[in-house]
């Protein structure tokens, strides 16, 4: 413990600087204002102003995903910190380590309804992994590096730290992180090795199996993806990825079979569907991926491997659990495989992919784009990956039909390149998180794919990429409509449009020039390509109006409450399939 007295300001610096963090987004306000003063009176840390709170904590986890260390973000006390709410429960449910320190109107007036007063703590229980309420100077330095500990270890998650003003104003002693050892949050890294061994034994005997792996491996670190292409090259089993774990087996590997779920590949959901074994490597069995639970893999035993041991048996029940970190037990995984050598059923695994090739020949992804039509979404999206596949890129994405398309079309053969909000599924999510992947990444191309619904719930933040010269290039895929709340008006509700109608929106190309970017519109199929070129080839902050097909649909499709065999195609697609297929709904 240093013999010195600090400032509460003064150890908020020094313990992020401690804990490596670089940048901090962020909004000051009255309680607040003590630490702003410390930060104008140092250079080590940059602070981005941002337009909004939850920009602010988006923007965070986009720094966070995209370079797997905690996103740092700070508000002031009442509307500030409740503002960041919706990013706070975003990072929980798509497990992204971020800190949020607040501000908090002075100790004796806790709970008096003083000016900007909110009970932040309460409020944000449920919302982050972890919080605390800070009463001492003397505890702030324990209490900020345990907010890092606890956010990133087990599985990650978003820690928020209230500071009243009088803690930021008082002084007290610091503590380094290595004097700080959480006493209470120990999470489990290694699994139980017995598991481990019965979940090999049960691999090796699979004759239809599936390898079923989600962001707890990328969250893992890169080390992790590597070892789940190992895993799949020394099985020679089919892999799927969920949205939230695109990258980490390279989508251009044959033994890549898509995305699964509500909106994965046919290949990838009736593999899942018909599987014998399978095998779930941080992913949580989520409600998009697993369909009707009680028709879910019906005939498969199940291995499910998590760091968080509340998954295990939560949504799917299971044969073999496991509890540790994705990497540590791929690792073990594959020596004991090695070691055993087992004898797998070679004959069965060659029907087994044969039959998955048959699905995959359906190309349920295919699309018509004629020079006459309106730009299909699926066209622009297909372009935009032609160009940018070799290149140094990271995406990122808003809500919606948009959404669905990018993770379809975007082929990631890297981890932590994908950005995007998958459990809590937040408009506005888009724009902010690519100013934090920006910040980042300075030297490497940030491209949001947005909508024009999703982009106006942070549009503000447009501006703050402007102000801080970050060349993030926005496409706007304007199809006028709140698209998938359109499509299920469409598919489940009579075609009754109601309260999606977009068509009296601004004008696009003005606002994005009133922010300080470059501003350029598409409206014809044939100028795809080249409008993307030029968006990618123009210096600094460009925003890409592209007027889309109003009435194009995200197929395919398991609709709510459906199993996975009961898929839905395109009407291209449905052709293709036999008339007594069992397979495909109609």
């Amino acid at each position: 413990m240093s013999s010195d007295r600090l400032t509460g300001g003064e150890i908020i610096l020094k313990a992020l600087n401690d804990q490596d963090v670089d940048v901090v987004f962020g909004y000051p306000g009255g309680v607040t204002l003590p630490l702003y003063d410390n930060i104008y009176q140092q250079n080590k840390l940059h602070h981005i102003l941002v337009g909004h709170e939850q920009g602010g904590v988006h923007a965070a986890e986009g720094y966070a995903r995209s370079t797997g260390k905690p996103g740092v973000v700070l508000a002031t006390s009442g509307p500030g910190a409740t503002n960041t709410v919706t990013g706070l429960v975003d990072a929980l449910m798509d497990s992204i380590p971020i800190v949020c320190i607040t501000g908090q109107v002075i100790s004796e007036l806790i709970g008096n309804d003083a000016f900007q007063e909110a009970d932040t703590s309460g409020i944000t229980r449920p919302a982050t992994k972890h919080n605390y309420l800070v009463k001492s100077t003397d505890d702030l330095a324990r209490v900020l590096h345990e907010a890092f500990f606890v956010a990133t270890h087990g599985r990650p998650g978003p820690v928020l730290v209230d500071i009243p003003k009088d803690v930021i104003l008082g002084t007290g002693s610091y503590l380094t992180p290595d004097q700080v050892e959480p006493r209470n949050y120990k999470p489990r890294d290694k699994g139980d090795q017995s598991a481990i061994e019965q979940a090999v034994d049960l691999l090796a005997s699979a004759k239809k199996p599936i390898i079923y792996a989600g962001g707890g491996v990328i969250n893992s670190g890169p080390e992790a993806s590597k070892l789940l292409g190992e895993m799949v090259k020394l099985t020679g089993y089919p892999c799927t990825l969920t949205l939230m774990g695109l990258g980490a087996f390279p989508a251009s590997d044959n033994q890549y079979i898509g995305m699964p779920g509500m909106h994965g590949t046919y290949e990838a959901n009736l593999a899942m569907h018909g599987c014998d074994v399978m095998i779930n490597i941080g992913a949580r069995f989520d409600d998009r991926v697993t369909g009707r639970l009680d028709s879910f893999s019906p005939l498969s035993q199940k291995i499910h491997i998590d760091i968080d041991p509340s998954s295990i048996n939560k949504n799917v029940a299971v044969d073999i659990g496991i509890v540790g970190d994705a990497g540590s037990i791929l690792q073990d995984i594959i020596g004991l495989w090695k070691k055993k050598k087992p004898t797998v059923d070679q004959k069965a695994l060659k029907s087994w992919w044969t039959t998955i090739e048959e699905w995959r020949n359906i190309e349920c992804l295919g699309f018509t784009q004629e020079d006459d039509d309106p730009i299909k979404p699926q066209h622009a999206l297909d372009r935009l990956y032609e160009i940018i596949k070799d290149t140094d890129v990271y995406v990122t994405t808003d809500v919606g039909q948009h959404q669905m398309w990018a993770a379809q079309y975007i082929r990631f053969d890297e981890p932590n390149r994908w950005m995007t909000s998958g459990g809590l599924g937040t408009m506005g999510y888009g724009i902010p998180a690519a100013m934090g992947a920006q910040v980042a990444h300075p030297d490497s191309s940030v491209i949001c794919v947005t909508s024009e619904g999703s982009m106006m719930m942070n549009v503000q933040e447009m501006l703050t990429i402007a102000r801080n010269r970050l060349p993030v290039k926005i496409l706007n895929l304007n199809n006028k409509v709140l698209g998938m709340i359109r499509q299920w008006q469409e598919l489940f509700h009579g075609n009754n449009e109601s309260q999606c109608d977009l068509s009296n929106g601004p004008d696009f190309i003005k606002l994005a020039e009133s922010m300080g970017f470059t501003a350029l519109s598409c409206d014809k199929p044939e100028n795809v390509e080249a409008t993307i070129k030029e968006m990618l080839a123009t210096e600094g902050p460009v925003f890409v109006n592209m007027a889309t097909d109003r009435f194009q649909n995200v197929f395919p499709m398991i609709p709510a409450g459906a199993a996975h065999n009961e898929i839905v195609l395109g009407p291209e697609q449905r052709m293709k399939v036999a008339d007594d297929s069992d397979n495909v709904m109609a």
